[in-house]
């Protein structure tokens, strides 16, 4: 029986084991002033992110799932936050573009190692106007839009059904403020070791 690929794995699990984890400096989080709705909270912690030189704090990874049912994930940029979702952009004829087509919903995930912050946002996935994906185009440099097929390109919006706002802790007593819609408002739950009062734990 041949061990020593067995062996290798051993060490490499070991030495996972040894790397530091939640290494980064996460800020205070006022639970006084958390908002009512998650866009809002989001646009707070990006500019938190960008003002501590967080690198390229807009990437996040987008999942997906194909015809058989098996997840897909890849990093992309964030196009923008609005009253309607999160958007991003690719061709319609891109692994992901056909993905969305065929089930359109998706998860993104957002990591910021030295704030020690996520941010995961989850929800049904809408094309955007055409005079919405036009305009997305046409801010590509000219180098990038040659190599888009005429009708190609295409703006989508994940319209979140869940928002769920991660902070970690040495202790492993993670903070998390999800926001859920609930009857045209936003639910708003927090949970985890954060120091909220009763009346913040949950509200809608």
């Amino acid at each position: 029986m041949d061990t020593s690929r067995s062996g290798s794995e051993d060490a490499d699990t070991s030495r996972l084991r040894t790397l530091p984890a939640l290494s980064g400096a996460a800020p205070e989080i006022d639970f006084a002033r958390l908002p009512d709705e998650p866009g809002t909270l989001f646009l707070f912690w990006l500019d938190v992110a960008i003002d501590a030189a967080v690198p390229e704090p807009h990437a996040a990874t987008l999942a997906t799932v194909d015809v058989d049912g098996i997840p897909d994930a890849r990093t992309l940029i964030l196009k923008g936050v609005d009253d309607l979702g999160w958007s991003f952009a690719g061709p319609r004829s891109s692994r992901k573009g056909l993905q969305l087509a065929d089930r359109p919903a998706a998860a993104l995930n957002f990591w910021w190692q030295p704030l020690v912050r996520a941010v995961r946002v989850r929800g049904v996935v809408r094309e955007a106007s055409p005079g919405e994906t036009a305009a997305d185009l046409a801010a590509r440099s000219a180098a990038a839009r040659s190599d888009v097929a005429p009708g190609d390109w295409a703006l989508w919006r994940i319209v979140p059904s869940r928002v769920e706002f991660w902070q970690g802790a040495s202790d492993r007593r993670h903070t998390r403020i999800v926001y859920e819609p609930d009857g045209g408002r936003w639910k708003r739950t927090i949970a985890g070791g954060a120091s909220a009062t009763p009346g913040e734990r949950e509200r809608g």
